[in-house]
């Protein structure tokens, strides 16, 4: 009887032992895969409570989560010959279990090494102001560039590469420093003049407008008057009108112009002779005496009594003043010959 109870014990005891070695748990976020000997079953264990044969029968528990794998930092040559260093991380999850675990041996660090070498071709393949500014663009063909050997072959699926630092030399953020202080001067200046063009026709429109209304540029000057006066000054600024300067200047010149017309001697007209008779036939012209010209055309000028001038307005003046005798002579001179 107590051997009996003893078998009996030892059979309990072996039947929980195989028991719990059959027995297998698998969360929600993994996969069961079993080998049997070596051999892969093809039925994947999904999550709870698994069993398997004690004997013979093994469970490798794949995670289906989404990995953060961070990529050491890079350094490379970008196409425009810029030496940086650039660091990525990349996220991924398994899709395929069994690749995962036959295909390739710790993912991983094969995911890790397939970043570095894309992330060094990328970067060769852009330039630097591609990748400061347009990431987006860079981040995409990493990710294509990383899923053709990894989501087919080895089960896995990159969802998503980011960059996370680019690392420039100290010259080329400097230069790149006065490249930006450049340009965001130049748009200032442009914005500036943008303004004050704007400013112009908005003026240009406001004085059309009191062009037409004579009374509003007294009643601007009023305001502008009010406004100075608003602070309580001691001295008050009258605005002159440049206008009321010009119509003066104007007035002044005319007045000059008036009194040296004034001042000018005019010469004494001759008389002139009395209305012959329309019975008496005229007298026949003799003779007639040749006139110098009233101006020559060298430079010096030679007067009626023999002085020289330098100038037509001499030689005029002095015309003018003996006129009334060249008469009297050129007269006389056709009474005798009659």
């Amino acid at each position: 009887m107590g051997v009996l109870i003893t078998v009996l014990v030892v059979c309990a005891v072996a039947g929980l032992v195989l028991l719990a070695l059959s027995l297998r748990n698998v969360q929600q976020y993994e996969k069961g895969v079993v080998f049997r000997f070596g051999r892969l079953l093809p039925d994947i264990r999904g999550p709870g409570l698994r069993v398997i044969r004690p004997i013979g029968d093994r469970m490798r528990k794949v995670s289906v989560q989404t990995e953060v794998l961070g990529i050491p930092p890079q350094g490379s040559i970008t196409a425009d010959n810029v030496t940086l260093t650039v660091d990525a991380v990349v996220y991924f999850r398994v899709i395929d279990p069994v690749k995962a675990l036959v295909n390739v041996r710790d993912y991983p660090s094969a995911v890790s090494q397939i970043a570095q070498t894309s992330l060094r071709a990328v970067i060769g393949r852009a330039d630097l102001d591609t990748l400061l500014s347009d990431r987006d663009h860079i981040n995409a063909e990493l990710k294509k560039v990383m899923d053709a050997p990894t989501e087919e072959p080895w089960g896995l699926r990159i969802e998503r590469v980011e960059i996370k630092d680019i690392a420039l030399p100290q010259s080329m953020m400097r230069s790149m420093s006065k490249q930006a202080e450049a340009e965001r001067e130049r748009r200032s200046r442009v914005i500036a003049a943008d303004g004050e063009f704007q400013a112009s026709q908005r003026l240009s429109d406001a004085a059309a407008t009191m062009a037409d209304t004579p009374g509003a540029l007294q009643l601007r000057l009023l305001q502008t008057v009010v406004d100075v006066s608003a602070e309580k000054n001691s001295t008050l600024v009258m605005p002159f009108p440049v206008e009321m300067l010009r119509f003066f200047e104007h007035q002044s010149r005319e007045a000059d112009g008036e009194s040296i017309h004034r001042n000018i001697p005019r010469p004494a007209l001759p008389q002139r002779p009395e209305s012959p008779d329309p019975h008496e036939l005229p007298e026949p012209i003799t003779s007639v005496q040749p006139t110098a010209p009233a101006f020559p055309l060298s430079a010096e000028r030679v007067g009626s009594h023999g002085e020289r001038f330098g100038s037509r307005a001499a030689v005029a003046r002095e015309r003018r003043d003996n006129w009334p005798a060249h008469a009297d002579s050129d007269s006389e001179a056709s009474d005798a010959g009659g």
